[in-house]
């Protein structure tokens, strides 16, 4: 049976969180954890849910599958790499645990643009800054982020850069989302509790 195009997505639940003071795992809004509000919204468009994650305890009964980092160390791209190894679409979504506005219909959008092409993913522009989440990868990158990260490079940028890919420019992808809250990171408590203001 040939692989689906497009039907997994993935939540990158790593990271350091050193900015946010606590795992951002934890995070919640009005006592439940943003992950799962990120989980349910992705479950009305995508048939797998991965999380790539190294505390798995915390997914039970929330995803189809969980798994961790091959390469350890190596910062989200080993994430996206774990992810896409697990994955059972030949296009994968990315998003990170920490993004919380999860906007279908921008992502039946990139599916759209790319449904027909050749490409090894489909990401958003922001001047000239690839946003690198909120976006797809094709399995077809495995082989290119392995050789990549065995060569001591991690960043998930640069990479992009180097291959075949379909670009969204940031005027178009404003439609969907004026104030680029699709693209937003609680990093710090203070990006929390201003999303949680908005949230109310």
């Amino acid at each position: 049976m040939p692989m689906k195009k497009f039907g997994t997505a993935v939540v990158l639940a790593g990271g350091k969180s050193t900015r946010m003071g606590f795992d951002k795992q934890l995070l919640e809004i009005n006592n439940r954890k943003i992950v799962e509000i990120i989980i349910n919204k992705l479950r009305e468009e995508f048939d797998e849910i991965i999380v790539v994650t190294n505390k798995p305890e915390y997914y039970i009964g929330l995803c189809d599958k969980m798994t961790k980092d091959i390469y350890t160390d190596k910062g989200p791209l080993a994430g996206i790499h774990a992810g896409l190894m697990e994955a059972t679409s030949q296009y994968v979504y990315f998003v990170a645990c920490d993004m919380p506005n999860i906007k279908l219909d921008y992502i039946r959008h990139m599916k759209e643009k790319i449904k027909d092409l050749r490409v090894k993913g489909c990401f958003t522009k922001y001047g000239s800054w690839v946003e690198p989440f909120n976006g797809f990868y094709s399995r077809k990158m495995i082989s290119d982020i392995e050789k990549y990260l065995s060569n001591g490079d991690s960043s998930v940028n640069k990479l992009i850069e180097k291959l075949d890919v379909h670009y969204i420019k940031e005027e178009e992808a404003r439609k969907f989302s004026p104030k680029w809250e699709m693209f937003l990171n609680l990093n710090t408590k203070e990006d929390l509790e201003n999303f949680v203001k908005g949230y109310e």
